[in-house]
């Protein structure tokens, strides 16, 4: 599942995990983006890059051929698209199925901002989920579409992965998980206190946004626009989404 971050993309790995078929692997390549960029910034560097492998080739290796405990048939794997960087050979990923969740980029950068108030548009990793789904194709789903119909949505995206849709994936414990990666501290809270998609207000006005980043979010728009023309249609209720 190709994303960038504040996409909901972390409730919606809670749901897979909550299948029981199904083992999820939060962010693989994390440790492989901070350790190939030495100047960037993130909460929790240190520990994020001493808790995986460094390398690309290790990561997707193991994703590829590591054998599944039993009872389990879907592994799925969240990745954050800007963690591809130039040296990481798509070639490797021709194993896997592939499936975007995007966000309006206002409401993207509103919230990335209170936990980084400096974004670039690389960051994001909007325009990487636009040239991944060009190499690769698959499913699109909105997560303000999916937060708004969450059960119509799932379905939607299990049945384009040629997935049985499971009740289970509709709600969870609230709490962490051993799954998690070393930097949910950072960026987890509010899945830690879920247990299930909430679903949004109504759309009456846009997110607040500070001034200084609405360049970036004009650069972001023509990526979202490409990948939004693609995505799963979902019956939305009156006044959402």
């Amino acid at each position: 599942m190709w994303s960038g971050p504040r996409t909901v993309s972390t409730a919606l790995m809670r749901s897979w995990e909550n299948r029981p078929d199904t083992v999820v692997i939060d962010e693989p390549l994390y440790s492989f983006y901070l350790s190939s960029l030495p100047g960037l910034d993130h909460p929790g560097r240190d520990e994020v890059i001493a808790s995986q492998s460094p390398s690309w080739e290790v990561v997707l290796h193991g994703l590829a051929t590591d054998p599944l405990p039993d009872g389990v048939t879907v592994s799925y794997a969240k990745h954050m698209t800007h963690h591809v960087l130039p040296a990481v050979d798509l070639a490797a990923f021709a194993p896997f199925r592939h499936a975007f969740l995007i966000r309006d980029p206002r409401s993207l950068l509103a919230s990335y901002a209170k936990v980084r108030a400096t974004p670039t548009l690389d960051d994001l990793g909007l325009r990487q989920q636009a040239w991944l789904f060009e190499e690769f194709g698959g499913p699109v789903i909105d997560s303000t579409d999916l937060l708004a119909a969450p059960e119509a949505g799932l379905r939607a995206l299990c049945a384009a992965l040629g997935v049985p849709f499971s009740q289970a994936m509709l709600s969870w414990p609230a709490g962490p998980r051993d799954s998690d990666g070393v930097w949910a501290p950072y960026w987890y809270d509010s899945v830690w206190r879920s247990t299930g998609f909430t679903a949004p207000a109504p759309s009456r006005t846009r997110p607040a946004l500070d001034p200084a980043l609405e360049p970036l979010l004009a650069q972001c728009l023509p990526y979202y626009e490409r990948l939004s023309e693609n995505k799963i249609k979902i019956d939305i209720p009156n006044g959402l989404g």
